[in-house]
């Protein structure tokens, strides 16, 4: 499987959410997302992001300010 890291620090809302829109889009079926972003508004934006879209939201964490997803599209 395929993995793409999204260095998204330091942006602001909507970019983040809008930059894994984008990824997902462009993204291979099964393609896993390392998403790593500090905008706190991302913690809700992205994971809204994911549940509108054909993927899943394996993972999400956070460190510090580090905010931290791991997002699959799915196969179909």
């Amino acid at each position: 499987m395929t993995s793409i890291p999204l260095d998204l620090r330091g942006l602001k809302c909507p970019h983040p959410a809008l930059r894994v829109r984008k990824a997902l889009l462009g993204a291979a079926p099964g393609t896993l997302l390392v998403v790593a972003c500090t905008d706190p508004m991302a913690a809700i934006d992205i994971p809204n992001l994911v549940r509108e879209s054909s993927a899943s939201l394996e993972h999400s964490g956070t460190e510090g300010r580090l905010l931290t997803f791991h997002i699959r599209k799915s196969a179909a």
